[in-house]
């Protein structure tokens, strides 16, 4: 049986969890107020840095999901995750509006990757 991992744990969530060579990632968000193309990319570093902490990184990412506070922030965020993406390793990925934790908040990414 695959023993399961968790890193930077609290009673409420641990910001990476990983099961055998699989890696969940809690959902990242940016600055707070930011612009959407700031907290995209706030997001992207932050999950950059969770991903290297256990032997992983972009190229390995096999689903994100991807949140938005408005599905008019789409082009935006886009401009920032395609340059983010290495060419040939485009994961699965879902994109859709929702109320975020906080209205300051305009992005929110999920990441399972392996490792």
């Amino acid at each position: 049986m695959s023993e399961i991992t968790r890193y930077h744990s609290n009673q409420r969530m641990s910001q990476i969890v990983t099961h055998g060579d699989t890696i969940y990632l809690a959902g990242q968000v940016g600055t707070a107020g930011a612009s959407v193309a700031q907290q995209t990319q706030d997001c992207l570093d932050q999950i950059d840095a969770l991903l290297a902490e256990v032997g992983s990184d972009k190229t390995r990412i096999l689903q994100s999901v991807i949140w938005l506070h408005s599905m008019d922030d789409f082009a935006e965020m886009n401009g920032v995750w395609d340059a983010w993406v290495p060419e040939g390793h485009a994961p699965a990925r879902a994109c859709g509006e929702a109320k975020l934790a906080k209205p300051e908040f305009t992005v929110e990414i999920i990441v399972t990757a392996a490792k």
